[in-house]
């Protein structure tokens, strides 16, 4: 029986609108090569690009011997694919209040698909610094915004990203490293709704803006720099 071996993958799906255009990335590191992946539809949502996103990355591994450690920054894939599948299949594909599961379509192709793979599924901050879950997300929004990206496929030698770490909480996403970062006084508030990005100069305009909306996102920047670095990672 040959080894079986190790694969790490982070993926993202993003919506503008919720439903509106949406876009998912992934990226697949095997110990030689890094595959990016990534696609767009004209009307989704938010939860259907990150389930899609999981479904292509199991799909590109296909049949081979491998440990995938899969990580995902969304609680409803990671919940639903560990807990609630489970329930939804005994009871016919209802929920416990007797409601159709939503996205059913894409739920029956993620656990066929990881029914028959060895799968660690792991979920991790969105926004913090993580390499690999900020390499996805800025796929899944360029996608979405219709800025279709370079997807690099090559060796991991000379992927330009830490692919090291990709596994791991980067020192900025530490537990220390966020006690200091929201204690640091703001350079600036940035938020970006339906592919419009917005600067603020206090919390309270970014509040404003992004509260009740599906799909925001926002971020607190330290400075110039890391406003910038913010920014380049939702893909503008």
């Amino acid at each position: 029986m040959t080894e079986k071996i190790n694969i790490i993958s982070y993926t993202d799906g993003s919506s503008l609108g919720n439903p509106g255009p949406g876009g998912w990335g992934a990226l697949v590191a095997y110990s030689d090569r890094v595959v990016e992946l990534g696609g767009a539809e004209e009307e989704t949502t938010n939860n259907r690009m990150e389930l899609t996103a999981a479904i292509k990355v199991l799909e590109l591994i296909g049949k081979t011997n491998a440990h995938i450690t899969l990580h995902t920054d969304s609680a409803y894939v990671l919940n639903g694919i560990t807990k609630w599948v489970h329930g939804w299949r005994a009871r016919g594909w209802v929920t416990a209040t007797k409601d159709p599961v939503l996205n059913r379509d894409l739920w029956e192709r993620l656990f066929a698909l990881a029914n028959t793979k060895d799968v660690s599924w792991n979920k991790v901050s969105g926004h913090v610094g993580i390499p690999g879950n900020e390499r996805a997300d800025t796929i899944a929004t360029s996608f979405a915004m219709e800025r279709e990206p370079a997807l690099y496929k090559g060796p991991r030698a000379k992927y330009e990203r830490d692919v090291c770490s990709l596994h791991e909480e980067p020192p900025q996403g530490s537990a220390q490293s966020k006690r200091k970062r929201s204690t640091a006084k703001a350079h600036s508030y940035v938020s970006l709704i339906d592919g419009v990005l917005k600067r603020h100069s206090t919390w309270a305009e970014c509040e404003k803006r992004v509260r009740g909306k599906q799909g925001a996102k926002y971020r607190k920047t330290i400075s110039a720099e890391d406003e910038k670095q913010i920014i380049a990672g939702w893909g503008l």
